[in-house]
């Protein structure tokens, strides 16, 4: 399984929603369906409910699209978005947290992950949101069941942390659901509970983010937690010899151009994990690193070197390859 969006995108995990197979090792339960422009695929012991997964999983994508996807007219984040006010506005719990997680960590990176630059993305025609952004994260009030923007015209993108949350929600759905033991990927994130039927630990690859045929550039193991990986293979064009990514630095408020390819990161909770993936790749090759072994998080860096890639990863992260 390779853990980029580029997998998706690409077609190579293409199946019908809610197709169900037996997948061919240790009679594990296979099922497939779209989600966000990618798709999902949950492993399971053949003796799980494929219809239990499917409803759980279709309610979860369906709930956090309508709330965040800035692609949707009507979703809460574009209401929130089109309401020039800085009176208080009402927001549903699942937005309310994922702008809690994203502004723990804004303050945890000091800002280099700011869920307020949407009319950056867009400007450089990586999102819908084409407005000037306003104000930074620290700009945005968050109350219990509402939320307040300092600039009337301030908007928000949650594209680097919903995916995440919704991961999050779908492991929850499983287990309510009574599956407590599966590995679920979703759009090149992927979040694992419990063991695989013969004891050993979930397993996912890490691409190597270069053109040409998709390869792992590692295997690594997952027990009860969640990886994410950013990288800007897919989501990324040249002009005048200039590489433009989706992922914005908040340092210089432009795309990044470095040699830093993907960053992969492991996590307790998905959504922790996609948005520190983020933030790590806006710092870049020399910074991210170092930031992320004084502050104890379990990453990966892949960075362009020539015509191949030079690895990074922190001490935490290389307990975790079982090989490459």
């Amino acid at each position: 399984m390779i853990l980029t969006r580029r997998g998706f995108l690409a077609g190579t995990i293409a199946a019908a929603a809610g197709a169900a197979r037996p997948a061919a090792a240790m009679e594990m339960l296979q099922i497939e369906g779209p989600a966000f422009g990618a798709h999902w695929r949950v492993r399971s012991p053949s003796g799980a409910d494929p219809d239990a997964i499917i409803r759980a999983m279709t309610r979860v994508i369906e709930e956090i699209d309508a709330a965040m996807s800035p692609f949707r007219a009507r979703s809460e984040i574009s209401l929130f978005n089109r309401a020039e006010t800085t009176d208080w506005l009402p927001l549903s719990p699942a937005i309310l947290t994922t702008l809690a997680e994203a502004r723990r960590v804004a303050e945890l990176t000091n800002g280099a992950f700011d869920p307020t630059l949407g009319g950056l993305v867009g400007r450089y025609g990586f999102g819908p949101i084409t407005t000037a952004p306003e104000g930074a994260y620290r700009d945005l009030a968050l109350g219990t069941d509402c939320a307040r923007k300092a600039h009337s015209r301030q908007t928000l993108d949650l594209c680097g942390i919903a995916k995440g949350h919704a991961l999050d929600r779908s492991a929850s759905a499983l287990k309510s659901a009574g599956i407590g033991t599966f590995f679920i990927e979703m759009g090149g994130e992927v979040s694992a509970s419990g063991l695989r039927p013969d004891g050993s630990p979930w397993r996912a690859a890490i691409e190597r983010p270069l053109p040409g045929a998709a390869a792992a550039h590692c295997v690594v193991a997952l027990q009860g937690e969640a990886l994410a990986t950013s990288g800007d293979l897919i989501n990324s064009y040249f002009v005048a010899g200039r590489r433009y990514t989706h992922i914005i630095d908040p340092q210089r408020m432009s795309p990044t151009d470095g040699a830093l390819a993907s960053v992969s990161v492991f996590a307790p909770e998905a959504i922790t994990a996609d948005a520190l993936a983020t933030a790590l790749f806006a710092m870049g090759s020399e910074r991210g690193p170092e930031f992320a072994e004084r502050v104890g998080i379990d990453a990966l860096f892949l960075s362009r070197v020539g015509q191949g890639l030079r690895e990074t990863m922190t001490r935490r992260f290389s307990a975790r390859v079982i090989y490459g």
